[in-house]
């Protein structure tokens, strides 16, 4: 989508989000009801809310469009210097932004400033695959690059096809080009792929697979997370494989660049209170996410590592010019 017409949809949506808000904090979804972005906006807003952190029930906006890229440019175009707004974000926010998706927007004309739950991603396979571990299957690649193929439930480029990308990287494996992947249409159909030996591995999120590992039909090699995640503590991680890699579909938010420094390390304080809730343990609990707190100036610059990371590799892989 053209910055033009970015914009232009922008400014007609500011005026309709303007017209009907009555709340001192607002949080905006950059997609309908229902899915990520309206899960994090709603449940976080409620909670700070429930526990005080804000003074009036918080707003929620759906402002649905160009994959977020629609709220990103409101909020850049328009409210750049709003103190009262946040804006729900993810890991796709920051592959699209590094992949220049959103019509030429960067990151670094919003503020990132928290992060406080994320979907791990995981690098399954068959229950009777050959690879007993992630070092096997890096091993195995290493030696035969064309050996090993991956499916994933996003297109080539996605979060999911660099997820492997970075373990080989880790690895020390620089000719990445030569890993296969294949984009199925979700986590369900990339196991389905993997299991009927159509691919040797499987690349997604821990939501994705929770419902296959009772089955036995399949074998988690690795978390991609710093600890191994509560109830699934016999999945190891990479890092205690010895890949430094941390690769997790966080829930979080970004809020406009041009606020003071005073308001964004309070919107880090506010974020960290709810991470630390109850009622934010619960929602995690119910959501099948996993903890992942990072707020403030520590979460900017691991998302300024992320941008940067996830660009370089889009451009090995030709994703990107």
């Amino acid at each position: 989508m053209s910055k033009t017409l970015l914009r232009a949809l922008s400014s007609a949506a500011v005026l309709a989000v303007t017209a009907t808000s009555a709340f001192a904090i607002e949080c905006i979804a950059p997609a309908n009801p229902g899915g990520g972005w309206d899960f994090t906006c709603r449940q976080v807003g409620k909670i700070m809310y429930d526990i005080g952190q804000v003074a009036d029930p918080v707003q929620v906006t759906n402002l649905a469009g160009a994959g977020g890229g629609l709220a990103f440019s409101t909020v850049v175009n328009e409210r750049n210097s709003d103190p009262d707004l946040m804006v729900a974000a993810s890991s796709a926010t920051t592959t699209r932004l590094a992949q220049n998706a959103f019509g030429g927007a960067t990151a670094d004309q919003v503020r990132f400033v928290g992060a406080i739950g994320a979907d791990p991603g995981v690098i399954v396979v068959a229950a009777d695959s050959p690879y007993q571990s992630l070092g096997d299957l890096v091993d195995a690649i290493k030696a035969d690059p064309g050996s090993v193929a991956f499916a994933g439930g996003s297109a080539v480029g996605g979060f999911d096809h660099l997820k492997p990308l970075q373990v080989l990287k880790a690895a020390g494996f620089d000719d990445i080009t030569k890993v296969r992947y294949i984009g199925v249409d979700g986590g369900a159909d990339a196991i389905t792929q993997t299991v009927g030996g159509f691919t040797q591995a499987m690349t997604g999120d821990m939501s994705e697979i929770v419902g296959f590992i009772p089955t036995g039909d399949i074998r988690v090699l690795a978390v991609m997370t710093d600890e191994r995640v509560p109830g699934f503590e016999d999945i190891p991680t990479a890092k205690e494989q010895g890949f430094d890699v941390r690769a997790v579909n966080w829930r979080g938010m970004y809020v406009p660049k041009d606020i003071s420094d005073e308001r964004f390390q309070e919107w880090a304080g506010m974020l960290q209170a709810v991470a630390e809730s109850a009622e934010w343990q619960q929602a995690m609990a119910d959501n099948g996410l996993a903890p992942f707190t990072l707020v403030g100036d520590e979460f900017q610059a691991w998302v300024d590592g992320v941008v940067a990371e996830t660009e370089a590799l889009s451009r090995e892989i030709g994703v990107i010019q």
